[in-house]
């Protein structure tokens, strides 16, 4: 089984070498990585060229235009080769096992679409300073789930042939495209919770995450939950109506609430249980 990484980059070539050795230690050696520079204004595309050498296994790609997150990655599943993919941004890395894992778990279940573990956020210069203790494994086949809060997070690994049936990602999206991938996968098969941080996300002042962005991250969450409630034909949720266009993203995550309450989560617990006990 080929494993795919994916690298969206945008000026983030200063941290590619951390990156590119996480991938080069990895204990599963079948891959391929795939970048795509989103046509940075740095030395990032001479900086990557410098560390990849002459190795087949990288391939590097750059846009002729800055089109954003969503555009990008979306593009970089069709330029991948692999059974499965997986994101890696060029400023994190994954620790060596994280590929191997994912593979097995894909290898021995057929019904698995996508796996998940665990991610840490570190300072820049990677010492870990917090695990992302919400990720777990979550119900399957539920119309409910919106990834609220949020329990699926890098490391994420997914079959592409699984993906290439879905209405692939929405290239409008600038921010959210994970949580977009995250829902067409989930519609078409199980997801499964591996047990292990894998994923070290490097929080600097580049980062998307921390460029005041934190509206427009909102603003894009709730679309791309909306359309999820709108491919899954759903009219009401918790009792109450799902409006029939978008608007506003608080009207989306008010709707959801419920699902930060006792009950909810005791009930999620329990079909979780169920579902892991019977398959």
């Amino acid at each position: 089984m080929k494993f795919s990484i994916l690298i969206a980059n945008y000026n983030n070539g200063k941290f590619f070498k951390d990156c590119y050795d996480s991938i080069i230690n990895q204990h599963y050696q079948n891959w391929e990585v795939i970048i795509l520079d989103d046509h940075s204004t740095d030395n990032s595309i001479e900086k990557i060229k410098e560390i990849i050498g002459s190795d087949p296994r990288f391939k590097l790609f750059e846009n002729d235009n800055n089109y954003g997150v969503g555009v990008t990655k979306a593009k970089l599943i069709e330029l991948s080769t692999g059974d499965v993919c997986g994101y890696l941004d060029p400023d994190d890395i994954i620790k060596p096992n994280a590929i191997k894992s994912a593979v097995q778990v894909l290898e021995k279940k057929k019904d698995i679409v996508l796996t998940h573990s665990r991610l840490a956020k570190c300072d820049e210069k990677l010492n870990i300073l917090s695990e992302f203790k919400a990720a777990m494994q979550i119900p399957n086949g539920q119309k409910n789930f919106f990834n609220f809060p949020i329990q699926i997070a890098p490391f994420v690994a997914f079959r592409k042939d699984v993906y290439m049936k879905t209405s692939k990602i929405n290239p409008e999206l600038k921010i959210a495209e994970d949580q977009d991938l995250y829902y067409k996968m989930y519609e078409m098969g199980k997801v499964h919770f591996i047990n292990q941080t894998d994923y070290l996300y490097r929080a600097h002042d580049g980062g998307i995450s921390q460029n005041n962005n934190k509206k427009k991250s909102y603003e894009y969450y709730a679309r791309a939950i909306f359309e999820a409630m709108q491919r899954r034909n759903l009219k009401k949720i918790n009792r109450r109506t799902i409006p029939e266009k978008y608007t506003d993203p608080q009207e989306i995550f008010d709707l959801l609430e419920y699902q930060n309450k006792i009950p909810f989560r005791i009930k999620k617990k329990f079909i979780i249980i169920l579902q892991t006990i019977f398959g």
